[in-house]
């Protein structure tokens, strides 16, 4: 009898824990599901826009905390931002009760469950290719409900976006890249998108790789004709000014281009018979000019950069010291057939005809001999036929080579050109580079 007894008293406990159970968890379900009555009216509807004078459309504040921006693409031509937006608009039909506020604030953060209730703007980022709130166990959003019934809704979220690039001034190019923000489906009769007084907050600690951002950021605020939504629509932007740091380049490409070219006018001291030197200088320095620039980080753009005039300026000179060996090469071979080929006989008679014992002339030019009736010399007055012959300016014996009036030393025509390319190379790439850069500086600035 006793152990029935303790069998019924044991079934009846197991109820009851079981009956309190369900009560409590009911109870707490319907706490749940009743938290949107606590400031919502019977009669709300969450597809209503909130009401506001007739005619004057919702305004809603919109700000951007921008915390990191990073992965600028030049081939896609996109960046990432990861950011903070914060939007505010007066929801004028909610009933906040006062209890539902801790002592001393003026507001309350409501769970994300209770905002799907509420009427939202439904702005988006227009050229943005990714746009996603960012998550780890949940979405990282937060609504804070205030007294006098503003709502507050704040996201952190990163996106990619588009960025029509120019690289005309390229590694000296400077990129607006605008962020448009615009009211998907409400017209700017209905919703009109407004910049709070913070605006665009940068990280102080934001810093780009090859990039200064400039500062102040140029907020705009306009409505934009959609004809895909047939209507006029809120649009805020916000632009960035993306300006590349020249140090890395001048470091990487114009410093060291610009040692190559000069190292290519040391081919102009070596003389003909380091023939293998002089060549090998000229095609290394060549080959690497060309391995430098392909090699380089450059935008894959149809049109010309500014890096692609400076590479040619490099190129062009380093490829003119080439072909100017190849000019005094052929000069020196013609000069070593001509002098080969003149009789040894020919000095002594040149000079009897300097002096006045043969009554012709032979004049060589370019390897052939013509001789012509000597002409006499007018005598000045007091001067008689014996008298000291006026000086004339020799005739040049070679096409190649020539002796000096003034000397009697016989110049080389290919011996000249290096000489003369030793101050005309240098002079030509300065006045390239006193050309390049300002034009440069001026247009990017």
């Amino acid at each position: 009898m006793l152990d029935k007894f303790n069998t019924n008293a044991f079934i009846s406990f197991g109820l009851g824990f079981i009956l309190m159970w369900l009560s409590e968890a009911t109870e707490a379900h319907m706490n749940y599901t009743a938290k949107p009555r606590v400031v919502l009216p019977p009669n709300y509807v969450k597809e209503i826009r909130p009401p506001s004078k007739k005619g004057s459309p919702v305004i809603v504040d919109f700000s951007i905390f921008v915390v990191d921006i990073n992965s600028i693409n030049v081939e896609d031509m996109d960046f990432r931002v990861d950011m903070f937006i914060h939007q505010r608009w007066l929801e004028s039909r909610l009933e906040i009760p006062d209890d539902i506020f801790e002592e001393g604030d003026d507001y309350v953060t409501l769970l994300p469950e209770v905002f799907e209730n509420f009427w939202q703007p439904d702005p988006y980022f227009l050229n943005s290719k990714i746009a996603e709130i960012a998550t780890l166990t949940h979405k990282f959003t937060s609504v804070t409900l205030y007294k006098n019934k503003t709502v507050r809704y704040a996201a952190r979220m990163h996106a990619i976006i588009a960025c029509q690039m120019e690289f005309q001034l390229y590694p000296m190019d400077i990129q607006v890249c605008p962020i448009y923000i615009e009211s998907f489906s409400s017209n700017n009769q209905k919703v009109k998108l407004r910049w709070s007084d913070s605006g665009v907050t940068l990280n102080p600690e934001l810093k780009l790789l090859q990039y200064n951002l400039g500062q102040p950021l140029e907020l705009e605020e306009s409505d934009g004709y959609m004809p895909e939504k047939v209507g006029n629509f809120s649009r805020l932007t916000v632009y960035f000014r993306f300006e590349r740091q020249i140090g890395h380049h001048l470091i990487q490409t114009f410093a060291p281009s610009s040692l190559v070219v000069m190292l290519s006018w040391f081919s102009f001291w070596l003389g003909l018979d380091a023939i293998p030197g002089r060549v090998t200088l000229l095609v290394t320095c060549m080959l690497t000019l060309v391995t430098m620039f392909t090699g380089a980080d450059i935008p894959p753009v149809a049109y010309v950069k500014a890096l692609d005039l400076w590479m040619a300026g490099c190129m062009l000179s380093v490829f003119a010291a080439l072909a100017e060996f190849v000019v005094v090469k052929v000069l020196d071979v013609q000069y070593q057939y001509q002098v080969n080929r003149i009789p040894k006989v020919l000095p002594m008679r040149i000079s009897n005809m300097e002096k006045g014992q043969c009554a012709t002339v032979a004049s060589w030019e370019g390897g052939a001999v013509r001789s012509r009736k000597a002409t006499q010399t007018p005598t000045t007055p007091g001067q008689g036929n014996g008298g000291p012959p006026k000086p004339a300016r020799r005739q040049s014996l070679l096409s190649v080579a020539w002796t000096d009036t003034d000397t009697g030393v016989e110049k080389i025509m290919w011996r000249e050109i290096d000489k003369v390319s030793r101050a005309v190379f240098p002079i030509l790439f300065f006045v390239f580079v006193l050309l390049y850069w300002p034009i440069l500086l001026m247009k990017s600035s």
